[in-house]
This record gives C-alpha cells, structure tokens and sequence, in this order.
C-alpha cells in the first residue's frame, strides 16, 4: 500500500447515519453529521462498497436517553461507519442479509432502500457480479444470536481501533470575566438594576457585552445605572453633578470605582427629598455605613438588593 507523504487530515472514520430526508427537492437517505457545528450533510450516492470488516453494539445518548445503535465498519477507499438503531428496519434487514454471507473477505455492496413513513431499508449485494443476496423477513428474529454469528465470521479480519472526534459533555470550565463585564456587573448587583435595561442598552450599541465597548461608553452605562438609582432620591441635576465631582474624583486619587460609588450612594442617601404637604424639602440625614447591620432596614441598603 502506498503512503502519501504530506499535508492530510486525521485518520477519522468517516461516520454515516441512516435516516431520510430532502434537501433542495433532492432526496437521500442517509447523511454525515458535522458535531461541533450540529449540522447534517445529506449523502446523496445510496450505496457503498467496500469490505465489512466488523460489527459493533455501542451506546449514545438521544434526547437524555441511552438509545443502542449497530455499527457496521466497512474498509473501502477509507474507513466508514454505517451507525443504524438497532431496533431500525435497515438494522433488521441488513443483518438479516448479512447473516446469509459465508465469506466476507469478499466486497460487498451495501445500499440503503427508502420506504414509506420515513422508514429506510437495507439491501445487500455482491460486489464482483451484482447479484442481491435476498433474504426473507423474519421479525421475530433473535436478532442477537444473528449479530454473534456475524462476528464469529469477522472474527478473523483486522481489528480497527477507531477514534472519533467527541464534544465533551461537560461545560467548559469559567473562564474569568473580562474586568469592564465584571465592573458593570458589581455596579447593576449594587443597585438591583434588571439586566434586561444592561442587556437593551448593549444592544443599542449594537455589542452584546461591556467589555465590546470603548472605555468611556463603559463609564457612560455605569453611570446611567448610577442616576436611575438616584431618581428617585434627589434632584438629577444635583445627583449628576455629585457624581461628577466625588465619584470621578474618588478613582482619580485611586480609590476602587465601587467603593467610590458607595460613598456616593450614601451622601445621595444623606440628601434625599421628603416630600411633605405637596412640597419637597431637602434635609441633611446622617450618612448611611452600607455594612453597618443597623441600616438593613434601609431601602438603599445593598443586601435589599439581592446579591450583594
């Protein structure tokens, strides 16, 4: 056997699952399916040739349940998987074909036949000269005394060790967020502001998270979530310009942006507007310590914002 030295790709089977389907008008009958892209891509020839060199019961999971698949592996211009259910009509009558083949060091012709209602159906021939090896239906067959037999007659032939390309099923580990993400999220966890009013606004910039934006776009959103807090509270003009003037110059001097706007967020709390007899009146409270158990009760207190 030659080896072509060079560039090639893995040496993978090339996986072909059994089911029916259109594409374009075009109909087929089996497909390759692409994992990691979950994408179908129809196989539109309905037959391959090669020789069956193994049969192999394995197990995958299909909408959270463990569904029994027959694998046929058949060594042709490369190495193919032919992966059917076991309970299928084409597992059936594929194995009931193949139960009737003495030699299989011989090439074969396995074809893949459409039925009604979605159902797919195998036919076997000879390779050398055509002829179809016909067998009756029998569906009360034990089909696992069928499936040993086969092996017994393959028992001689070389034993593939094949890898497949897997997805793991576990999620990724975290990986940490980026620091602008993690800066307007401490800030909207602060002040219990909806992620969807962060996750609309993104998308008016068209960016789906903080750290897509340029820097001054991501002090414009923490401070937007900063004034709704404060509407309420005092006179925007006066909350902005607050803000401005010790938020701003709070992380000049190095302090931590959060610590900074907590410091904030108490004087606002300090100068907040009763309303009494149809008027508003401005007085001077004591400043609010956000850590100090006493002031649980107090509506701008973090822990009544969820999770601090």
């Amino acid at each position: 056997m030659e080896v072509k030295l060079g560039l090639c790709n893995p040496p993978l089977p090339i996986h072909i699952y059994v089911g029916q389907g259109e594409l374009q008008g075009e109909p087929y009958v089996w497909y390759n399916y692409i994992i990691d892209q979950d994408k179908k891509i129809p196989v539109f020839q309905r037959a391959l040739t090669g020789y069956i060199v193994q049969l192999k019961l394995t197990t995958k999971e299909y909408k959270g349940e463990d569904k029994p698949k027959l694998d046929i592996v058949v060594c042709a211009d490369e190495i193919y998987v032919i992966r059917s259910g076991i309970e299928t009509n084409f597992t059936k009558t594929f194995l009931l074909s193949a139960s009737l083949v003495e030699d299989f060091s011989q090439p074969l012709i396995i074809t893949a036949v459409p039925g009604k209602e979605n159902c797919v159906f195998c036919r076997l021939y000879y390779a050398v000269n055509k002829s179809a090896i016909r067998s009756d239906w029998n569906p009360h067959a034990d089909w696992a005394e069928i499936i040993q037999s086969i092996q017994s007659k393959l028992s001689g032939n070389q034993v593939f060790e094949l890898e497949e390309e897997n997805i793991p099923k576990t999620k990724p580990q975290n990986v940490a967020p980026h620091p602008q993400d993690l800066r307007v999220k401490q800030v909207r966890t602060l002040f219990n502001y909806p992620v969807d009013l962060v996750k609309e606004w993104l998308q008016s910039q068209n960016v789906q998270r903080p750290s897509q934006l340029p820097l001054s776009e991501v002090d414009k959103l923490v401070k937007i979530i900063c004034m709704a807090w404060a509407a309420d509270k005092v006179d925007q003009n006066h909350a902005a310009s607050s803000y401005q003037e010790q938020v701003f110059q709070a992380i000049s001097e190095g302090f931590d942006e959060v610590a900074a706007i907590r410091a904030w967020a108490n004087y606002v709390l300090g100068q907040r507007s009763l309303v009494s007899s149809g008027s508003k009146k401005t007085v001077n409270s004591p400043a609010f310590d956000w850590d100090d158990p006493n002031y649980n009760d107090s509506p701008g207190h973090p822990d009544n914002y969820g999770d601090r």
